[in-house]
């Protein structure tokens, strides 16, 4: 005699097979400037090494932006779960009305930069810029406010110096080399890739305080919905950046493939990044929050008109995500 299957069962198996399938769907993720700045690197480590989909999140890919507005557009219009993004750029939306939460803060300091000169250059020290024509990319950017924090340093003013728009840092070499301008802010891996044509004057890391670069970002939507999605993130990306301190040769191999650089320019650049800093702090963090390097962050950005305000991070900032070690102590 054949079996009969009950139609509520055949509805019930249809239903797990479907389960599944959605638990597994693939997701892309957005990060500023993926492919081509520094803070981007330990997400080609994680797709490398396979980290997002050990810890549960199916990562189809990584979409690249701008930063700034431009990541947080991607990050909402594209329904993602989760953009890596410059601390500026999410809190002037945020102040806009996005409807955002940040989750981990990424890359602890600013290391990447250095303010470099022409191996002939008269300029010794950060108090002979008095005068002197100094690069920037572009208004509002990090590196504008972080020439203006460098002046501060040498007990200068903003109009102590000419700053100079360059419009990007391989423009920035262009200029240096034609005597354009007299020292410029460059950042890795561009720096690594043109530091035998210059000087090092001096490197932030040696200079300035830790200063928030880039965080972890999701929508209200997406921490309300794909909470176990966003820690599988940070759970992999925290593997990644372990990895890279760990084995810094084998990490930069995976990151010129990603990048597209020279192998060796991928490794000076890690190993610039991973080498102990001045101040103790680390340029890629597991994910753990130093809101005092926020807080500069915020002020050197206030610096150059990209901020306004105060900002309230009980507000804005989500923790829950973090592994509970990362989380900040009650």
């Amino acid at each position: 005699m054949p079996s009969i299957i009950k139609p509520g069962a055949i509805a019930a198996l249809a239903l797990a097979a479907l389960l599944p399938l959605h638990a597994m769907a693939a997701e892309q993720i957005v990060v500023s400037n993926f492919g081509v700045a520094a803070n981007g690197m330990p997400y080609a480590i994680a797709m490398d090494k396979g980290f997002f989909k050990a810890e549960g999140a199916d990562v189809s890919g990584i979409l690249s932006s701008a930063g700034g507005g431009t990541t947080v557009r991607n990050l909402m219009t594209g329904h993602l779960s989760f953009g890596e993004i410059d601390l500026a750029g999410t809190v002037a939306a945020i102040q806009q009305g996005a409807d955002l939460k940040i989750v981990s803060d990424n890359v602890l300091t600013v290391a990447e930069f250095v303010w470099a000169v022409k191996p002939d250059s008269p300029i010794k020290t950060i108090a002979d810029l008095k005068g002197k024509k100094i690069g920037y990319t572009n208004p509002r950017s990090t590196s504008q406010a972080l020439d203006i924090l460098l002046l501060e340093a040498a007990g200068l003013k903003p109009d102590d110096a000419e700053l100079v728009k360059t419009g990007g840092f391989g423009e920035a070499v262009v200029a240096l080399n034609l005597g354009l301008i007299d020292a410029s802010a460059i950042a890795d891996p561009v720096w690594s890739k043109n530091k035998s044509q210059f000087r090092v004057l001096v490197s932030a890391s040696d200079v300035l305080p830790p200063l928030c670069n880039v965080i972890g970002v999701t929508t209200g939507e997406a921490a309300a919905t794909k909470g176990d999605f966003i820690r599988a993130i940070l759970r992999g990306r925290r593997k990644a950046v372990e990895f890279m301190s760990a084995h810094p040769d084998e990490a930069a191999d995976i990151v010129a493939k990603a990048y597209n650089l020279d192998v060796e320019v991928a490794k000076s650049t890690i190993h610039n990044l991973v080498a102990p800093s001045k101040s103790g702090v680390p340029y890629w963090s597991a994910g753990n929050f130093d809101f005092a390097g926020m807080d500069r962050m915020i002020r050197a950005q206030k610096l150059v008109g990209a901020l306004s305000g105060d900002v309230d991070w009980s507000k804005i900032v989500d923790t829950s995500f973090l592994a509970d070690d990362l989380k900040p102590k009650k």
